[in-house]
């Protein structure tokens, strides 16, 4: 668990499934990251135990669910992602759109990358956004981040590639 002053991150269990199912089909992750097939909450618990889960027991880290500290209520996603054909693992964000333009994002990925250099000792990171996905650009850069060119993800879409 990763604490800051208004936010919790920890791993995902199968009882986020609901979260994990609104948070995918909101319009920001459907817009920005794309759809997942997540049509249920079935579908949502799956993907947790498929793709989280295996993370977590293969890299010691992963996707984190963000709370408030106040209320505990979920309201986004931040954590690392390793992919097979990069050497590093990369840094991705997601919040409900409500939560935007608040520090949330910021806050919780500062917080994934302190962890990542002080607990698991990685100190490179990527960061990939779409080229029109200026908040994010504007954020992977407030991180630290500086474009490192262009990445091609696994189904041929090319994404910007941020470095640090």
């Amino acid at each position: 668990m990763i604490e800051t002053e208004r936010l919790i991150l920890r791993k995902y269990t199968l009882e986020d499934a609901p979260f994990v199912y609104m948070l995918m089909n909101s319009e920001g992750w459907l817009k920005n990251i794309g759809d997942r097939n997540i049509k249920s909450v079935a579908d949502a618990e799956n993907y947790i135990q498929t793709n989280y889960f295996s993370i977590y027991e293969k890299y010691g880290y992963g996707p984190y669910l963000v709370s408030l500290k106040t209320t505990r209520e979920p309201i986004g996603s931040a954590g690392l992602y390793k992919r097979n054909n990069l050497d590093y693992p990369d840094i991705g964000f997601a919040f409900l759109s409500k939560y935007f333009n608040q520090g949330f994002a910021y806050e919780s990925a500062s917080a994934v990358l302190k962890f990542a250099s002080e607990k698991l000792r990685i100190y490179e990171v990527f960061g990939f956004t779409l080229e029109e996905n200026k908040e994010s650009i504007k954020l992977l850069k407030k991180l630290g981040l500086s474009e490192d060119g262009v990445y091609t993800y696994e189904d041929g879409e090319e994404l910007l590639l941020f470095s640090k």
